[in-house]
């Protein structure tokens, strides 16, 4: 079996564009006419450069070879251009590629990919969500009540979230992330995060996790004065506390406070894990696998996250391809604990691909058909293309004023 070909394709997510405002897949073609499907998660250059690179490694790195030698491929894309470092756009990159041939090695092998890597560890994956807006109210006015800065909105919207069978539900409201951070919260911030967790917790109870989002916004000394203030609120995790370069600084927070910190969705590779669980500064780790470096790569971190008690929590903020993917490293990993979701994956997000993802009741159950379980939806991707020129995501370049 060879990599015969590669096509890539931008697509616009429409509204209300949960994940993301657009979506980087690619699909590899095995001369024998086996099809395989990826995901680039790369946000720092625009999605149609991503998809140039990804037509380049392929050609350099992947175009002849057998997919069933990923570590070989792998090495070689990681190690091009003598780098032999976590590069966050190679590792995006990569690990689409890689993705799309295990999806190959599946099929050919008529498995689902979890039952190649270890085999059927969960029957069912828990899920959690995060509290959007209602249908039609996609980025409400910040100046307005919204579910952004309004806690009783958001309790309300997360106890209609628990009726639907979710059991953990994740809520950011501790202001804006910046290209300055981290910096100290402001009083209004640590209020308004305290109020979201106490309103919240009395709306939901013992019948939901509370998940507290944050994006690496805060120095240490900030992020302890806000774990004080979200103990007594018992939540699941503190997730990035401050900014994910320096894991030492994080692991002094997490010394702190009871909460769990996690963190993981801006790393790449075992190696920028292996600094997170050596420091002890998070237990719960959120790898993103198009991003992270792959299926392979995201079943090395969760086994070395075993030998420090550390669970995973695979991260999703972008498009189904990554969250099948995510579904699959799940499966077969015991100290899996909760899967990011979309929604209870509906609507126009699922449109890309030619299957849904069986949600019930909070849980996601994992698919038997072999591969990823997916294909995408070529006449829907046609008709969605990307014309729009921002990146997949922005932070404020604004400092907050103190």
């Amino acid at each position: 079996m060879k990599l015969d070909k590669i096509e890539t394709f931008v697509v616009g997510n429409p509204p209300p564009r949960h994940g993301g405002r657009y979506f980087i897949f690619v699909r590899l073609t095995t001369a024998c006419g086996i099809t395989g499907v990826g995901e680039i998660y790369n946000a720092t250059f625009g999605p149609d450069l991503c998809a140039a690179m990804a037509v380049d490694v392929f050609t350099r790195q992947f175009e002849g070879a057998d997919p069933h030698h990923i570590e070989k491929l792998w090495r070689r894309t990681y190690g091009a251009g003598y780098t032999m470092r976590p590069d966050v756009t190679v590792m995006g990159v990569l690990s689409a590629l890689e993705i799309a041939c295990w999806d190959i090695i599946g099929k050919a092998a008529d498995k689902p990919v979890y039952e190649l890597m270890g085999g059927k560890v969960h029957d069912r994956l828990r899920s959690y969500t995060y509290l959007y807006p209602k249908e039609g109210d996609v980025y409400p006015d910040p100046s307005i009540p919204n579910v952004y800065n309004d806690p009783d909105i958001a309790a309300g919207i997360a106890v209609e979230m628990v009726d639907k069978g979710f059991t953990a539900i994740k809520f950011d409201p501790a202001g804006a992330y910046t290209i300055h951070d981290g910096h100290q919260p402001r009083l209004e911030d640590l209020e308004r995060s305290e109020a979201f967790c106490k309103t919240i917790r009395a709306a939901v109870g013992t019948r939901a996790d509370i998940l507290f989002g944050t994006h690496g916004q805060f120095t240490v000394s900030g992020a302890k004065r806000l774990a004080r203030r979200l103990e007594k609120y018992d939540p699941l995790w503190f997730e990035e506390p401050v900014p994910p370069e320096n894991p030492a600084d994080m692991a002094e927070v997490a010394r702190f406070t009871s909460i769990p910190i996690s963190t993981g969705e801006r790393l790449c590779t075992k190696h920028e894990f292996a600094r997170v669980l050596e420091a002890g500064a998070a237990s719960i780790l959120q790898m993103d696998l198009g991003r992270v470096g792959g299926l392979l790569e995201a079943k090395k971190i969760a086994a070395m996250a075993e030998t420090r008690q550390a669970q995973i929590a695979p991260h999703l903020y972008c498009g189904p391809v990554t969250a099948a993917a995510n579904i699959q490293i799940s499966t077969c990993t015991p100290n899996f604990l909760i899967l990011e979701s979309i929604g209870t994956f509906s609507g126009p997000y699922m449109s890309f691909v030619s299957a849904d993802f069986a949600w019930q009741d909070g849980y996601v159950i994992p698919p038997k058909t072999p591969g990823l379980g997916i294909e995408l939806n070529d006449k829907v991707i046609a008709a969605n293309p990307y014309t729009g020129t921002e990146l997949h995501l922005d932070m404020s370049r604004d400092a907050v004023v103190q």
